[in-house]
């Protein structure tokens, strides 16, 4: 790393840095049209509701990359697990480290909060991604396929 990184927790002020990374993110994943968060959105379900975490690392006085986390459980092995939603890092800011002090920093979280997994979900295009997330021995859930419902989904379900 050339400049040391820090970490610190979000707080509700920094909401709209929050927004900032997620747009940038969905920008970088090429999904920008699907961001509908909003800053009052990312306030409620953040910092009222308690339902995700924030750190954000810095590196010369400014923050340079976030990761958004919250905690699952695995019935298998009966405690608590971490799952990553975001990991992001500024393109001028990359090639650093950064990226993998962040993780290095949420396993760490995980280890301290007695969790018994780290878990996160990689696009399948993202090659360069998948290279880096394998050499640092994470592995490929591969025999395991997502599924999301969504928007009017989700709702016509429900009922």
């Amino acid at each position: 790393m050339t400049e040391e990184l820090t970490f610190r927790w979000a707080q509700r002020e920094d909401v709209p840095l929050i927004l900032q990374f997620i747009k940038a993110l969905a920008e970088y994943e090429k999904m920008s049209d699907e961001v509908v968060a909003d800053e009052a959105t990312l306030e409620e379900w953040i910092f009222d509701k308690g339902k995700a975490e924030v750190l954000l690392a810095s590196a010369g006085g400014r923050e340079v990359g976030f990761a958004l986390f919250f905690h699952n459980f695995s019935t298998f092995l009966g405690r608590a697990g971490i799952y990553l939603e975001d990991l992001f890092v500024l393109p001028e800011a990359r090639g650093r480290g950064y990226g993998k002090a962040i993780l290095k920093r949420l396993a760490a979280i995980a280890v301290e909060r007695g969790c018994g997994r780290l878990e996160w979900s990689c696009l399948d295009w993202n090659q360069l991604s998948i290279d880096f997330y394998l050499s640092l021995g994470a592995r490929q859930m591969s025999d395991w396929t997502g599924y999301r419902m969504t928007g009017d989904v989700l709702t016509k379900f429900a009922e």
